[in-house]
């Protein structure tokens, strides 16, 4: 853990402010819930909670068995990191920052497609693999994070393979809703 020099004080209904220049680098965005931890030594940290990273390992076998079906390299992630991936190097990608432009395509709530192929999106902060089908998983009305079919050179992305991606997308929100 390292210290940042700032010092907030509880208000009279118990709550803390956290400073905007922390809550921008760390990508917590308003209404976003967080996890609260204590340890043995009386530290609070508080955590971004993730849905997706609860089912994880779920989301993981789901990615597994869609590119053994089909042959798709897939990836899911949450609002910020790429959370399962199959049919890639997965340390390359997991656990990584989704770049911006993932981020933006979640917002707005709509499939991507890549205009042509072997083209598309940068899947990670760092540039690497590229992304070109993505349908946000949505539950309870609020997205979630994302499944993702990667960008193959000469490839684009056909009916029956956006298809399954969109049926992941649903499957994993129903998860979650349970």
């Amino acid at each position: 853990m390292r210290a940042t020099g700032i010092v907030r004080r509880i208000d009279d209904l118990g709550r803390v402010v956290i400073p905007k220049e922390i809550r921008r680098t760390m990508r917590i965005r308003e209404g976003e819930p967080l996890e609260i931890y204590t340890d043995k030594d009386g530290e609070v940290i508080f955590k971004k909670y993730s849905p997706l990273g609860e089912i994880s390992t779920f989301s993981a076998k789901y990615a597994d068995a869609l590119n053994k079906a089909a042959g798709i390299p897939v990836a899911v992630c949450d609002r910020d990191t790429v959370v399962a991936v199959a049919g890639i190097n997965g340390r390359e990608y997991l656990e990584k920052p989704i770049s911006g432009s993932i981020s933006s395509a979640l917002e707005k709530r709509q499939s991507f497609t890549a205009a042509e192929a072997g083209t598309g999106i940068e899947l990670t902060e760092h540039g690497t693999g590229r992304v070109s089908y993505l349908t946000p998983i949505i539950s309870d009305g609020d997205v979630i994070g994302g499944i993702m079919l990667l960008a193959r050179e000469g490839c684009t992305p056909d009916e029956s393979e956006r298809k399954m991606i969109n049926t992941g997308a649903l499957f994993l929100s129903k998860q979650l809703e349970l």
